[in-house]
């Protein structure tokens, strides 16, 4: 029996829920998941967040993404309107509408982790580049590539911008991103994790070789896990929808979860049922039916 008062990578095998009633908060990854590959989200599927919400069940965005960049669903928070954002190292207020989010937590990755993470992972991966995200910054070294469409705030090593004193001392680091220009995307996550230990936490949404490190501790599951806690919410009250690796630990805490047709092995693996892929609307197919279900 698993324990669900611990928020693990653990995986588990499919089983329908017995006499299943309608939860409380619905947790959604974005990209892959409740995004269509085009970054658009569906009609159908915003009536259904609508209709969830109206049903007084809470939605949350549950992303890799930076505050930033949640302007793509900021059309469709309904009532509730809060993100977990950077796999769980912020949580942010949608209501201002683009460009006014506001921080409501912070869960930063400490200097000192921050350094000891980019010199480990130089030493075991030669060719490693790295990019800062800050609650409001960005900064990547010269070599990192144009993997995302906006200007960085600097180009500088990762120690000088991570050094006591350096640039942006004073804003909280939430992630840092390693790329590798070689390295099986897989392979690198797994060398990754051994190489950093639990200095901080490693994971992966995009099909190249992109790390996404945060804080030790810090993930979608944990940081859903504190705002559930917050509401009163029980971990078996909770349906949630993922995609990839940074989804296992959201996908395997949740009561309910499921898995993208589009998947990545390992989120199969952890969620607890399968929905059809982004593209055909998956995460509508399952709350259009969760709304036939009985109230709690």
């Amino acid at each position: 029996m698993r324990d669900n008062n611990r928020v693990t990578s653990a995986t588990r095998q499919p089983e329908p829920p017995a006499a299943a009633t309608r939860p409380r908060l619905i947790a959604t990854d974005l990209d892959g998941t409740l995004l269509r590959d085009d970054q658009t989200v569906s009609p159908r599927t915003v009536a259904a967040l609508a209709a969830a919400e109206q049903a007084g069940i809470e939605v949350f965005f549950v992303t890799g993404r930076p505050a930033r960049w949640m302007d793509v669903v900021s059309a469709h928070v309904h009532g509730h309107g809060l993100a977990i954002c950077g796999n769980g190292a912020a949580v942010v207020d949608l209501h201002g509408g683009p460009g006014a989010h506001r921080f409501v937590k912070v869960r930063e990755l400490a200097r000192d982790n921050a350094l000891d993470t980019v010199r480990l992972l130089r030493d075991a991966a030669p060719g490693t580049v790295f990019a800062i995200e800050q609650t409001f910054g960005f900064h990547q070294e010269p070599d990192y590539p144009k993997l995302h469409l906006e200007v960085p705030d600097g180009l500088l090593p990762a120690e000088e911008v991570l050094a006591s004193g350096g640039r942006a001392a004073d804003e909280p680091v939430l992630k840092i991103l390693a790329f590798h220009p070689d390295l099986d995307p897989d392979g690198f996550l797994t060398l990754a994790r051994l190489a950093i230990g639990d200095r901080a936490t490693v994971t992966r949404s995009s099909p190249s070789a992109l790390l996404e490190i945060s804080g030790p501790d810090v993930s979608k599951a944990s940081t859903l896990a504190l705002c559930c806690a917050e509401r009163g919410i029980s971990h078996d009250q909770v349906v949630a929808f993922g995609d990839m690796p940074n989804d296992v630990e959201m996908l395997t805490w949740a009561g309910r979860s499921y898995a993208m047709g589009n998947a990545h092995p390992d989120a199969i693996a952890a969620a607890s049922g399968r929905t059809v892929a982004n593209n055909d609307d998956g995460v509508a197919v399952v709350i259009e039916r969760l709304l036939r279900e009985p109230a709690p």
